[in-house]
């Protein structure tokens, strides 16, 4: 297991993450007195990213709420959460997300990260000091208690990033195996509007990505599905081809919403 660190030296961690616009390593003597408040939408942050990242452990439970894609040279797996990409469909104004979406692990460790340290072989927890829930001073949860030690709140923090660590390592590991089998692909996604005299119209993509194939799957020597099998990717590769279907729940989601927008809109002046 990785070696971890909640008290590291006072500094900011260079790098582009997303959500993340000033992380910086928890330290007791500059975040002294410091830590977040409670906040009744705690997921505003989230509303401007449809795509987010997953780990494999997660497929089943993403699958309900929208595709699980593979994007990038690394084959990266994403949660999609809307179609365009500064939109999330699922979190409201209020900050929430709605009701029956599966909100990522990646999302829930907010504004907690690890980053690590070359020199010393360890990772290092960091906070992202530009959260709007971060508070400067009188937290309802503060980092430290007044002998410098993490609070109870900072240590399951800890914990819940050391298994998020674990399952992203799981997770490199499982697209390595299906790189070495050769079973992704390059996939589309469509979406064909109908004219207004009821025929499919011209058919406009949605994305581009990365899937399993499921013939290439289905072409795999016995020994080799059975490892998969065994191992519990199969699960998740099935999950991941399941969740491919939710294309079209999005898409009916959004036009049920521009609908409702237009049924909505203020009519224009007659003459």
């Amino acid at each position: 297991m990785t070696e971890t660190n909640a008290a590291a030296p006072a500094g900011q961690i260079s790098g582009n993450v997303l959500f993340y616009n000033q992380p910086e390593p928890l330290n007791p003597t500059a975040h002294k007195g410091m830590g977040v408040k409670r906040m009744d939408g705690p997921f505003g942050f989230a509303r401007k990213s449809n795509l987010v990242p997953l780990t494999v452990a997660e497929f089943q439970l993403a699958a309900v709420t929208g595709p699980i894609i593979f994007v990038g040279d690394d084959k990266t797996p994403l949660a999609v959460m809307g179609l365009n990409h500064d939109e999330n469909m699922f979190v409201g104004e209020n900050g929430m997300f709605e009701a029956g979406v599966y909100v990522p692990a990646y999302i829930r460790r907010y504004p907690f990260v690890f980053a690590n340290d070359q020199q010393a072989g360890q990772s290092i927890l960091c906070v992202d000091r530009a959260a709007h829930f971060f508070a400067e001073s009188n937290p309802d949860l503060p980092f430290f208690t007044e002998a410098g030690e993490p609070t109870e709140y900072t240590q399951n923090c800890l914990k819940f990033c050391n298994d998020y660590e674990m399952e992203r390592q799981k997770t490199l590991s499982f697209v390595q195996v299906l790189k070495a089998l050769d079973l992704f692909e390059t996939k589309e996604a469509f979406f064909t509007p109908g004219n207004e005299d009821g025929t499919p119209g011209e058919p406009q993509k949605l994305a581009d990505y990365f899937g399993v194939s499921l013939e290439r799957l289905r072409a795999l020597p016995a020994e080799k599905f059975l490892d998969l099998r065994q191992s519990g990717a199969l699960d998740q590769i099935y999950a991941h081809l399941l969740s491919l279907v939710q294309w079209d729940r999005l898409v009916a989601l959004a036009m049920n919403r521009q609908m409702q927008a237009q049924a909505g809109a203020p009519q224009a002046a007659n003459g």
